[in-house]
Parts: C-alpha cells; structure tokens; sequence
C-alpha cells in the first residue's frame, strides 16, 4: 500500500459514493478544500481510502474519512490515520478531532479518540465529535 497526498478532487468520487451517495456529488466538495492536505491510500494503483487533513496552530481536524466499502477491514483506513496522525504531529498540531458517524466511534478509540459532548444528526445520520492527543513525533 502507497500512501501519497493527492489533489482535493481526487477525493471526490470516493466522498460521494461512501458517505453520501444519496446527495449530489458537489454536497462532498468543501468550501475548505483548497486549504486542505489531501491523502489517498492506493493499492496497486487503485485509490482505495482518501482523508482531507486541515491544520490550524496547535488543532487539526480531518473530514471525508472514506474508504472503499469492499476494501473496509483490511486495515487501509487504520494506515491512513495513523499517517496523518503522525502529519498532524509534523506540521505542529497537539489535538486531533473529527465528527465521526456514531457507528464508527468503536473505530476510533482503537487509535485513542475520545467523544466530546452528546451526539448531533447531519440529516438522520447521527454524529459524535471525536479527538485525541496527537502523538508526539
């Protein structure tokens, strides 16, 4: 597996069918994204889990956590985070945070995420917002 950064509309596609394919493909697009560090996990050439990283001082959120259904269990997602986990730490970032599907929030505390506050709904999907300590380099 290469993990490599790639261009914010790369992810697209991928955002779209995951995590809302119900919705319009631009519903994916990020008013944020030009501002953003994009990454993809490819396997022999095939995108197969991409994550949008965004760095502010000492806090960093990632958003558009999606990986191809058929490949989920394969530890290419946990890769991924682990990998800009460490990219948050580099680029200066302390903390860690996401609003995570509230389904997936057993995902998350593998890598030592904690929920922060009561679940919210974006649509008849409930959410809980997630962060960790970023590990130190």
């Amino acid at each position: 597996m290469d993990i490599r950064p790639v261009p914010a509309a790369a992810t697209y596609d991928l955002r779209h069918r995951v995590l809302w394919p119900d919705k319009p493909a631009a519903y994916v697009e990020l008013p944020e994204d030009e501002a953003g560090l994009h990454y993809g996990a490819f396997e022999a050439g095939r995108l197969l889990s991409v994550v949008s990283l965004f760095v502010d001082g000492a806090e960093a959120r990632f958003r558009k956590f999606a990986t191809e259904p058929a490949e989920q269990g394969r530890g290419i997602g946990s890769a991924l985070l682990r990998h800009i986990m460490h990219e948050a730490a580099r680029r200066g970032a302390r903390r860690l945070w996401c609003d995570a599907r509230q389904e997936k929030a057993g995902f998350y505390q593998k890598f030592g995420f904690s929920v922060d506050g009561p679940p919210f709904y974006k649509g008849p999907i409930p959410y809980v917002r997630m962060s960790c300590a970023v590990p130190t380099q």
